[in-house]
């Protein structure tokens, strides 16, 4: 199954850039790329680098149409719309590429800079 992320307008393709990053941005990349480590079809779209994308895919231009940028991230699987608004966690990806769920990681806590010593 193919997924696509389009993105709001980020300052770079993944958003983890900055001094101030979105560690829900943070979690998310770490997501995908274990995604794609287990053999997921994922792109990614970012508006901000790639707005011609968001208007040539009819699901997106119509969901832009009626809720805007602030309903950004947009997640289709073979192009249906599957979830809007938020990223989705490491079991849903899995669930959306056909992948086996994920085990829980032992010893990280939440949040990569919790003091756990992660970062």
């Amino acid at each position: 199954m193919a997924i696509q992320i389009f993105d709001p307008a980020l300052c770079c393709a993944t958003g983890v850039c900055g001094t101030e990053v979105d560690q829900s941005l943070v979690t998310f990349a770490a997501d995908l790329e274990w995604a794609r480590g287990q053999g997921a079809t994922v792109e990614r779209y970012n508006l901000a680098q790639q707005p011609l994308m968001f208007a040539d895919t009819p699901a997106v231009s119509a969901f832009l149409a009626v809720a805007g940028e602030e309903g950004l991230p947009l997640i289709l699987v073979d192009g249906l719309v599957v979830l809007t608004g938020r990223y989705p966690s490491r079991r849903e990806l899995a669930r959306f590429a056909g992948l086996a769920e994920p085990s829980p990681i032992k010893g990280i806590a939440k949040g990569c800079c919790s003091g756990s010593g992660c970062c």
